[in-house]
């Protein structure tokens, strides 16, 4: 039986290579490549299409509250030095393929000569004339439109305590407690219209007017007395005026999830717990009306 077994075999048969790496040994530089290639693929998919967002502050309320997850879309105002998730490149003027936002949109910006994300809504464009006259934005000597005061309700929660907001809190129907808060629907030129919250005086209520500069947008956030925007400066933390266009990171474009403050992480089940209810998949683009310009 020996013989016809070697006779089977092909004289010219090729040797066969055994890997003299032994059974079961780890290529650990093949892992380290792998986790290389796919931590750089991530970073290329945040910095040139999308990336997720967390929502530190009210500024944005009643649309965006603290503890608000969403996506930040990279591409539609083309590429600049900002795009890059860290913000790691130092300025360069200028974007590639840039496109001037719209008016109503959503946008993460930073401000001139930090490296921070702020998050506000695009009021104002080049050429513009602007200015704020007792908390109601004139544009091209035109009062905004507003619609007559209403209030809305926000779940008080640990995000959203109400506790800057004196008088608001409130009891609802179902024994919850709620900051109820005065606001007004805006509406743009463009008629793009969204809802802001007027909780009263503060020293943002007049902005003298100015002419918006070439290749830049002025941004102000929709929580108009609890917002550091452009109508302040740096060193109040604000944007310092219109905001180059090279330092607007991408457009707002939907919440993924909402957490109210209470999630441990040595705790899985609060991670379900502290999600609130009815914000997932909300967008952020403003209602666009029928009115026109006005």
């Amino acid at each position: 039986m020996s013989d016809s077994l070697n006779e089977a075999t092909p004289a010219d048969a090729e040797p066969v290579t055994v890997d003299s790496k032994k059974a079961g040994q780890t290529d650990w530089w093949g892992e380290v490549r792998g986790i290389f290639w796919l931590i750089l693929a991530v970073l290329g998919f945040h910095s040139f299409i999308a990336k997720p967002f967390y929502i530190p502050s009210e500024s944005m309320m009643p649309g965006l509250l603290t503890g608000d997850r969403l996506v930040v879309s990279k591409y539609p105002y083309g590429w600049s030095w900002v795009s890059p998730s860290f913000h790691i490149l130092p300025f360069i003027q200028g974007r590639a393929l840039g496109h001037l936002p719209e008016r109503g949109d959503v946008v993460i910006a930073v401000p001139p000569g930090e490296r921070e994300d702020y998050i506000k809504r695009a009021i104002g464009l080049p050429g513009d004339r602007l200015e704020v006259r007792g908390g109601i934005v004139i544009l091209n000597n035109v009062p905004v439109k507003r619609s007559a005061g209403f209030a809305v309700r926000i779940p008080v929660d640990v995000n959203s305590p109400c506790n800057d907001y004196p008088g608001a809190l409130r009891s609802g129907p179902d024994g919850k407690d709620y900051c109820e808060l005065p606001a007004y629907r805006e509406t743009l030129p463009n008629g793009r219209s969204y809802t802001v919250l007027d909780t009263g005086w503060s020293s943002g209520d007049d902005y003298a007017a100015i002419t918006v500069p070439e290749n830049t947008v002025f941004l102000m956030g929709d929580n108009r007395d609890h917002s550091a925007d452009s109508r302040y400066s740096l060193e109040s933390q604000g944007l310092g005026g219109p905001v180059p266009w090279e330092n607007i990171g991408g457009r707002a474009e939907f919440i993924t999830f909402s957490l109210d403050g209470t999630a441990n992480w040595w705790n899985p089940i609060s991670w379900f717990t502290a999600m609130r209810s009815g914000r997932a998949w909300t967008s952020l683009h403003p209602d666009r009306t029928t009115a026109g310009d006005q």
